[in-house]
């Protein structure tokens, strides 16, 4: 990471998600809900479309805080989560993230978590993950 971990630094994640992805999470959870995977049904909701699991989205958040910010090392404590509006495949997607708190004695942030359609800049996501990091924090 070459982002410094202190109160306040944050970290950003363009990503998207395909149908096949939406997909493969479905057959990998067993989460076969038709809102996610058939378009005539959605297209019968209030969505109008199908709208991507909000675990699948929420996998941007393990993905960024193992690998990338912090990074290697850091473990998962706990993730709040709160799903504000729906996601959907082939849309382009922003994830944030804000250290809030270090305790540098036992070596633990929270970090807020968002996520924001690039489009409409609304949050669809947000939360706050405490991570361990004996490295990092």
């Amino acid at each position: 990471m070459n982002i410094e971990p202190v109160v306040g630094s944050a970290f950003d994640h363009a990503f998207r998600f395909t149908q096949e992805q939406v997909i493969q999470f479905a057959e990998l959870t067993g989460d076969n809900n038709p809102l996610h995977l058939d378009a005539d049904y959605a297209a019968t909701t209030s969505f109008k479309r199908p709208i991507i699991h909000g675990m699948l989205g929420t996998t941007v958040f393990t993905k960024v805080l193992g690998t990338e910010f912090p990074g290697f090392g850091s473990i998962y404590l706990k993730q709040t989560v709160e799903y504000l509006r729906p996601m959907f495949v082939e849309t382009d997607y922003k994830a944030v993230f804000t250290i809030k708190t270090i305790d540098p004695v036992k070596h633990i942030a929270e970090i807020s978590t968002e996520i924001v359609d690039v489009n409409t800049k609304k949050v669809v996501t947000r939360g706050i993950a405490t991570m361990i990091n004996q490295e990092k924090f």
